[in-house]
């Protein structure tokens, strides 16, 4: 499995394997952390959601939407710092890509 990671992502070492999984872990439980300080900011509370049909489903649901942004900004900080950011930029371009914002990175429409 690692043999097949590590081709399918173009990496060589072991190590920079390695730091990949770190940065990952890393941007995972940040983004995760800041979801619920950046809700409370916003004036957000689990609370608001109690009285609604299903409102522990929708605060989750809006968490994890929360989540999404913050995550994506922080795995190309994080990616940086361990001077991984040509590897995650590619990755981000392609993930993006996958779910339909393209155009972000579509050098056709910048003018």
């Amino acid at each position: 499995m690692i043999k097949r990671l590590k081709k399918k992502w173009g990496i060589n070492s072991n190590l920079q394997l390695a730091i990949i999984f770190i940065v990952f872990a890393i941007t995972g439980s940040a983004s995760a952390k800041l979801a619920l300080p950046l809700l409370e900011f916003l004036g957000v509370q689990s609370s608001d959601f109690i009285d609604l049909p299903m409102g522990m489903a929708l605060y989750t649901l809006l968490r994890i939407l929360i989540i999404f942004p913050i995550y994506q900004i922080l795995l190309i900080a994080v990616a940086t710092i361990f001077f991984q950011f040509r590897f995650f930029w590619e990755f981000e371009k392609k993930i993006l890509s996958r779910m339909g914002l393209k155009f972000l990175f579509d050098k056709k429409n910048k003018s």
